[in-house]
């Protein structure tokens, strides 16, 4: 409920929808500012979709400019203060081509800058040995990337939002969403609640949510992506080797809890659902990763699928709807939602209270206009 606003005892000052990653973050960073939140899971358990089955790679070297300046705003998050144990020590990520990938190797370089090194074909394989011989030119490498305990970074945001004063409501699925009198009206199957600002953080079910508040989508396209763990070649050492991608991400593969996590990197367009991978995608990524490296797939120890959301330009949605007043989109992360979460988090924070964006992010080149739902790119 608000503060200090007679007659106003059963408004909520901002109800945010989905406990994924991108809510629990931002609602903990509303409550650390002073709002009184109030965050909406339709699940059992926070981030059972996405962020539960996410196995994230913190690293500046990836993703749009938007994205990685996002990621070196949240860098200290991860690698600093009293939040230490979110990474992993250094694993590195790879980006490796073959001689008819140099053009994209050439460009990928151009982008990075320095945040990669490059590696010749004697490095490369060195580095990950199961490569065949002759099958990559040489590779990136952003040496700094480590991985993220995905778990552990969500915990820490719910138990911020609950000793900052919010409040945690699951199977609370939204079923309706309206605008009277100034407040946003919204009922759940736990009960009805009243908010003078809803953030739409609904992942895959972001513009559904918006279609049932009666707000225009920002084309929104679910994208099914897989994964599976398989053993190492035996009596191999896989724990020092890099996160290994194709320079055109048709697949990537990394050791995870002494076995090899591979992917072939789909971005298969779906509904918002409960995601679960299809066999075919499952063959797709042994081929493709067969095809790179010497290595027997005898069986498959685990297997599953989650959604990564985009837009048309795959750069994240945030701020205000200009068609309908106190709804504030919070989507399309893509597959970057987790590393960049702590700079997101804040910047959508500081925008939906009517504050200034936190300095240390924009100087890293992040601006209102590269997020807003409205922009150019979305026009279409």
């Amino acid at each position: 409920m608000t503060r200090g606003m007679a007659g106003r005892e059963n408004i909520w000052q901002v109800a945010v929808i989905g406990a994924g990653i991108a809510g629990a973050s931002v609602a903990a960073e509303l409550a650390a500012l002073g709002a009184h939140v109030l965050l909406l899971e339709r699940e059992d358990q926070p981030g059972y979709h996405t962020t539960g089955r996410s196995a994230a790679l913190f690293t500046v070297a990836y993703g749009p400019s938007v994205i990685r300046a996002l990621s070196r705003a949240s860098e200290p998050t991860f690698r600093g203060g009293g939040d230490s144990g979110l990474l992993s020590a250094p694993r590195g990520a790879m980006f490796i081509a073959r001689a008819d990938q140099a053009d994209s190797q050439a460009a990928l370089a151009e982008e990075l800058g320095p945040a990669v090194a490059s590696l010749n074909a004697a490095e490369t394989r060195a580095l990950v040995p199961i490569l065949r011989e002759g099958y990559a030119m040489g590779a990136l490498i952003d040496r700094t990337a480590s991985d993220i305990d995905v778990d552990a970074l969500h915990r820490l945001y719910l138990r911020r939002l609950n000793a900052a004063g919010g409040t945690l409501r699951l199977k609370a699925e939204v079923t309706g969403l309206a605008r009277k009198g100034g407040d946003w009206h919204i009922d759940t199957t736990s009960g009805a609640v009243c908010a003078e600002i809803v953030i739409n953080a609904a992942g895959a079910w972001a513009d559904a949510m918006a279609g049932l508040a009666g707000v225009a989508p920002v084309g929104l396209v679910p994208k099914r992506r897989t994964a599976l763990l398989v053993d190492p070649p035996a009596g191999v050492d896989i724990s020092g080797w890099p996160l290994t991608v194709d320079v055109d991400e048709q697949f990537y593969l990394k050791p995870d809890a002494g076995k090899l996590l591979l992917s072939p990197a789909d971005e298969t367009p779906s509904p918002p659902c409960d995601a679960s991978p299809e066999e075919l995608d499952v063959a797709i990524a042994i081929d493709r990763i067969q095809q790179a490296a010497v290595l027997p797939v005898r069986r498959i120890a685990h297997k599953w699928a989650g959604l990564r959301s985009f837009v048309a330009d795959k750069c994240p949605v945030v701020g205000f709807a200009p068609d309908a007043p106190g709804f504030f989109w919070l989507a399309g992360q893509g597959g970057y939602g987790i590393q960049s979460a702590p700079a997101m988090a804040r910047w959508a924070a500081a925008a939906a209270l009517g504050l200034g964006p936190p300095a240390d992010i924009a100087d890293e080149g992040v601006s209102a206009a590269a997020l807003a739902p409205r922009r150019k790119a979305l026009a279409a």
